[in-house]
């Protein structure tokens, strides 16, 4: 992400800050984890069951209690709420549900002023959702700047706002130099972009944690230690086995994000990569007022590859991304979740970042499972004669925009023609893509060629170029 001009510390320091780092994810290690609820034993009847208890799970099974109170909703979880995506990303909550302007005009241009407004619908019902139910997951609407550490993206930024304000989108301001290091100082900043009401930081797990209490308090039965392995057809509903039992319901939403899903047609819709983060230690006062960050903004680098990063509320930062990790044949294992290589990595970037916080250590490197799929973006759809329903591919976008999905699930399970079911996003689907071997040679190709961009002025090859023109790509 940096300069080459901008040089690092002390060589040894990165990888010294990592000495004492917990291979653990940072937000699930809080005192407020719940304990985990028993496993369902026996058979289940309800009117709704959901698969995941990630945020899609969790909102669907929500937001159907506050539709019908009367439903009865059953959600299953094969590990514990909130242990996955949900509990493992970086906090950002963002109001996008198209993965960012940029990726919305180039794939639905007639609809995105539409979609912005739907968007930031859905991160006002997040902010009502958590007042209303009480949960205390550090929600700050404290907007995101985009920032350039190489000239071209100076000029892609000033692009992207006169975009935004052709569409009237408000709240976007471009920074120059010396305003972006006013709000953040670090030397690799030349620029920014400051979506100022469009992003809320927010403790990941906190907010799993809390919509797994307001949905017990609403009346949902949850099991975890729960995966649903098999789904069929029963009657007028499904069933799914489940260990230890089975559940028979008249309708399912699936919200399995990168884990196989129980609709195996999706599958080649979804290759799981993997993400990595570290957070430091408690910066001290000092330290902060050497970098500013007063107005406490969720930053991200405009590069191919780019890192985000942001303070928690005791005062920490969360420094993650750049590396997309494809492992073979696309599974999800726990063993994939450390990759020493991207922490070393990641640190020397942190300090070429922040030279000045030169000392600093980290105290936990985590890493977890993202559901790609090749449009950046969540799509969505039924199955099992409209009574299944499912909402993937957010492709690490989904803190805000599962909400939305759980929405679109509710709907398309109730066969409403609803603003929401008529978009051409939730109508379409991505490509799918292709099967192994050609999968990862292609991952690969696109990888590299994404470096050589990042190296190139922004300036993408013959192969990116294909890509672009036949709607597949990858990003993290």
């Amino acid at each position: 992400m940096a300069r080459a001009d901008v040089p690092y510390p002390s060589e040894a320091s990165p990888v010294h800050a990592l000495a004492d780092a917990t291979p653990r994810p940072f937000w699930l290690e809080d005192p407020a984890r719940p304990h985990a609820l028993p496993a369902l034993v026996g058979d289940e009847r309800c009117d709704l069951l959901v698969v995941g208890g990630g945020y899609s799970g969790l909102w669907t099974a929500l937001l159907a209690k506050e539709r019908d109170p009367q439903r009865d909703v059953v959600l299953i979880e094969g590990q514990e709420v909130g242990w996955a995506a949900s509990g493992r990303n970086g906090g950002f909550c963002a109001a996008s549900l198209t993965h960012g302007l940029g990726n919305g005009l180039s794939r639905w241009p007639g609809e995105l002023a539409e979609l912005e407004e739907l968007g930031a619908r859905n991160l006002d019902g997040i902010e009502d959702a958590v007042a209303r139910h009480g949960i205390d997951c550090d929600f700050e609407r404290t907007g995101e700047i985009d920032v350039a550490t190489a000239p071209h993206q100076v000029a892609e930024l000033r692009e992207m706002a006169e975009e935004a304000a052709q569409l009237g989108l408000e709240g976007r301001e471009f920074l120059d130099r010396e305003a972006v290091r006013a709000e953040v100082d670090s030397p690799t900043f030349l620029a920014g972009l400051w979506d100022r009401t469009g992003v809320a930081m927010l403790h990941p797990a906190k907010l799993a944690w809390g919509l797994k209490r307001a949905c017990l308090s609403l009346g949902v039965r949850i099991y975890e230690h729960t995966p649903g392995t098999r789904l069929s057809s029963r009657g007028a509903g499904i069933a799914v086995r489940t260990p230890y039992g089975r559940v028979f319901a008249r309708h399912a939403a699936l919200g399995t994000n990168a884990f196989p899903s129980l609709v195996r047609r999706v599958r080649p819709y979804i290759a799981p990569v993997y993400d990595h983060a570290l957070m430091t230690e408690p910066l001290s006062a000092e330290q902060l007022a050497a970098i500013g960050w007063k107005n406490r903004q969720g930053l991200s680098d405009s590069a191919n590859h780019f890192h985000y990063f942001r303070i928690t509320a005791d005062h920490r930062i969360l420094w993650g991304g750049y590396d997309i990790i494809h492992r073979y044949g696309g599974g999800v294992r726990a063993e994939y979740d450390h990759h020493p290589a991207t922490y070393r990595k990641l640190a020397h970037h942190f300090f070429r970042c922040f030279p000045q916080l030169e000392g600093l250590r980290f105290s936990h490197a985590w890493g977890g499972a993202i559901d790609t799929c090749s449009r950046f973006s969540a799509f969505f759809g039924t199955a099992h004669g409209g009574r299944v329903a499912y909402a993937l591919g957010y492709t690490g976008l989904g803190v805000g925009a599962t909400r939305f999905g759980a929405d679109v699930m509710l709907d398309l399970l109730s066969g409403e023609r609803t603003a929401r079911t008529e978009l051409e996003m939730v109508r379409t689907k991505p490509l799918p893509f292709p099967p192994e071997p050609v999968r990862s040679l292609g991952i690969g190709l696109t990888q590299w060629s994404m470096t050589r961009a990042d190296e190139n002025g922004g300036r993408r090859n013959l192969w990116l170029k294909a890509m672009d023109k036949v709607g597949l790509g990858f990003d993290s």
